[in-house]
């Protein structure tokens, strides 16, 4: 039997509408995600949140030689997860990653316990949603994938960056060719 988890990568408010590194629509896909952490609550599934929490000059900066403006800085408010996300209190984990400045990792896998919080909770199917599709969705569905755990991406609960127009297309591309399920919620089992 499968024992799922419900992942909800980086949706702050950095990367939505009014942010300073804004993903086109990355807002619109917050009832979505409420929707998931509402059917992660009523199946009793370890609920995931993940943010990116950079220290000053982190070097992913443009300033620092980085591709990225200064986004999510810890304890401001655009490294916030987004205001209407509906998580229960007390009763989801959150993950911060990014938290080097001579580190960057686009997975919530990278540089944080994540994966032996995964396995102490015997869970091996991560369902996957939020922020950016073409860069943290992807980079975390990749390596939860190798670390073989069953992979889906909601599409319906992703938004892409597309600093290149077919970003997000490439994305699921690649994620479909290493056996990622793309659906969109609530069409899954």
């Amino acid at each position: 039997m499968n024992k799922t988890a419900l992942l909800i990568v980086d949706i702050q408010n950095d990367f939505c509408p009014g942010g300073a590194l804004p993903v086109p629509d990355g807002d619109k896909i917050v009832p979505v995600v409420n929707m998931l952490i509402a059917c992660a609550q009523g199946e009793n599934w370890p609920i995931f949140a993940s943010r990116d929490w950079h220290p000053q000059n982190h070097i992913s900066f443009k300033e620092q030689g980085g591709q990225w403006p200064a986004h999510c800085l810890q304890s401001t408010k655009g490294a916030e997860l987004h205001p209407d996300l509906k998580l229960p209190q007390n009763k989801f984990t959150l993950i911060s990653k990014g938290t080097e400045q001579n580190k960057d990792s686009y997975s919530t896998f990278g540089g944080t316990d994540l994966e032996q919080q995964l396995r102490r909770h015997g869970i091996t199917k991560l369902l996957i949603c939020g922020l950016a599709l073409d860069y943290c969705v992807k980079a975390s569905a990749l390596d939860a994938k190798k670390l073989e755990f069953e992979v889906i991406v909601f599409e319906n609960a992703t938004r892409a960056v597309n600093v290149s127009s077919n970003d997000g297309l490439y994305a699921k591309v690649e994620m479909w060719n290493n056996e990622i399920k793309i659906m969109n919620f609530p069409e899954f089992n």
